[in-house]
């Protein structure tokens, strides 16, 4: 029996530090999950799906968010801002992802929230999120 997967190992974190997001895709998927007003008429197995996306999503911003606010002095306000931002994604993404709608719902709120931080540290301090 052949593998149908590839183990990526990528010790120093170039991956997510060189591969650009697919933001519009992640815009899409936030914007479809919580247009959602009722059931969607989905498995519980496909709203898992969903949400691991959506964890996969905020797992690769926040790295981008801390990345922006770690080039930006420990005094600055927006640092401290991105620092309570991350705590609260840390403490969300320990959560197990669940076949729910409100457990999409949720992750898909708190990818919407890391963009909106790493946005704000764009304007803050642009190189810091252009930065390698």
């Amino acid at each position: 029996m052949s593998s149908t997967h590839l183990v990526l190992h990528d010790p120093e974190g170039r991956f997510d530090a060189e591969v650009p997001l697919d933001r519009e895709l992640h815009k899409a998927l936030v914007k479809a999950v919580l247009g959602w007003t009722g059931d969607p008429g989905l498995p519980p197995g496909d709203l898992q799906q969903i949400a691991l996306l959506l964890v996969g999503a905020a797992r690769t911003v926040a790295a981008d968010v801390r990345r922006a606010a770690d080039l930006l002095p420990e005094d600055h306000a927006a640092r401290a801002l991105a620092d309570v931002v991350l705590e609260e994604a840390d403490r969300r993404l320990s959560v197990p992802a669940e076949g729910t709608v409100r457990c999409a719902q949720g992750r898909a709120r708190l990818v919407r929230a890391l963009y909106e931080r790493l946005d704000r540290l764009a304007s803050v301090a642009p190189q810091a999120v252009t930065a390698p």
